[in-house]
């Protein structure tokens, strides 16, 4: 039984639970800014290119169908469209990322600054350690 419980105050370390946490809100921003770059950036940069970014895309070899219609093969093309949207995801939650970073570690530094009140035990220690050397 030692094993088990050994794994189960492992799993419950407030360090491995928060990992899970921020693994799925992860997850989910990720969604919301894949959502938002196709759905607002690539349009936007499609008006001044013409065409929806993510749907922009070099045709090495068109499709080849036979008399009715039924394709043979499928067309070969370099999806660069696709590639830019996601670079442009990459980019947008690396920056957020930071952003949020930086927040946290300007945080810290605060709670750090804050020089701390010694308690009323450290206060009488000083007070004899004081004291001994006069």
């Amino acid at each position: 039984m030692g094993f088990i419980k050994e794994f189960k105050d492992f799993a419950m370390k407030g360090n491995l639970v928060d990992i899970a946490v921020a693994f799925v809100m992860g997850g989910a921003f990720g969604k919301v800014i894949t959502s938002f770059t196709e759905g607002i950036v690539a349009p936007l940069i499609g008006m001044i290119g013409g065409a929806d970014l993510s749907k922009n895309m070099y045709v090495l070899k068109d499709a080849v169908t036979d008399a009715s219609g039924k394709v043979i093969s499928e067309a070969v093309s370099v999806k660069y469209g696709d590639f830019l949207t996601t670079v442009i995801n990459f980019i947008i939650v690396a920056f957020i990322m930071f952003l949020i970073i930086k927040g946290i570690n300007n945080m810290k530094k605060k709670e750090e600054a804050a020089p701390a009140e010694p308690s009323s035990t450290d206060k009488l220690l000083i007070e004899i350690r004081d004291a001994l050397k006069k």
